[in-house]
């Protein structure tokens, strides 16, 4: 129901409004989870998971091969695999690295080992540099999508301690809320935008609705106090779009049952328009 709630909110109308172009190429099947039972626990709908990431990095891999800049709207988070994986696989072909910002209140970086819920869309990054279930690490072929070093994660604020030594040793560079509070966060987008460029032709920003404090973004599968606010997300975005690096953006974990009058479907619309060249002046 994510991309439902963000058309609704005028995602393609507010693109448009900015010179765009927008093909919009409908909803990727995905399996519906309350119709199918439950193979691993470790690691809930792993197939099913797998089979739509599939079938969205050959999505996403045709965009991008055309010249066009995928924008990818979700729903649960574990989609980014097939969004990396797809920018990945059109660089790799011109021989060049992909680079990565993940802004997130949480590290996304269990394995099926450490998780304590199973749920898949806790360990997308993991998966993306190649830690996790081979189903999506090895999706398409190879491994590991991005290099961690070129890996910048933004936000943090909530991560589970089993998955704290993947952070802080696989190379990853994270920037919790403690940085931004240090910092500030021009501080850290300028270091983010800097670690995702170093050596790659650009990098794909996979935004997840929950680093924005829930005061202002209620409609998130686990929201947690104490994030981005209204005017830092927004800044966030136009400073990664002044640098020209971006190569594709998802916004991703909208949930429209737990949000108020689609309060969060429309700032998502919102930060992708800003993301995309919208500016005040």
């Amino acid at each position: 129901m994510g991309p439902s709630a963000l058309r609704l909110a005028g995602m393609n109308e507010r693109l448009a409004s900015l010179g765009y172009d927008v093909k919009d190429l409908g909803n990727v099947v995905v399996a519906q989870p309350e119709s199918l039972a439950i193979e691993r626990e470790t690691a809930r709908y792993l197939q099913q998971i797998t089979q739509t990431c599939g079938r969205l990095a050959d999505l996403v891999e045709a965009a991008a091969l055309e010249g066009s800049t995928p924008l990818v709207l979700g729903g649960d988070h574990s989609i980014a695999v097939g969004t990396v994986t797809g920018m990945s696989r059109v660089l790799r072909k011109r021989e060049k690295k992909l680079g990565l910002i993940w802004i997130d209140a949480h590290a996304d970086m269990n394995t099926p080992d450490s998780s304590p819920s199973g749920n898949v869309h806790g360990m997308p990054l993991a998966c993306c540099i190649g830690i996790g279930p081979e189903e999506l690490t090895n999706l398409g072929g190879y491994s590991p999508k991005v290099d961690p070093s070129n890996v910048a994660l933004v936000g943090l604020r909530d991560v589970d301690r089993a998955e704290v030594p993947f952070v802080q040793r696989t190379g990853v560079r994270a920037f919790t809320m403690r940085s931004i509070d240090e910092q500030g966060l021009q501080s850290v987008i300028r270091q983010a935008i800097e670690i995702a460029s170093d050596g790659t032709a650009g990098f794909h920003l996979s935004f997840d609705m929950d680093s924005v404090d829930p005061d202002e973004a209620p409609g998130v599968g686990t929201p947690v106090p104490g994030g981005l606010t209204y005017r830092e997300a927004h800044l966030a975005m136009e400073m990664i779009c002044d640098s020209s690096k971006m190569l594709s953006i998802e916004i991703v974990e909208v949930n429209p049952v737990l949000d108020q009058a689609n309060r969060t479907g429309i700032l998502g619309v919102g930060l992708v328009t800003s993301a995309l060249g919208k500016r005040i002046l």
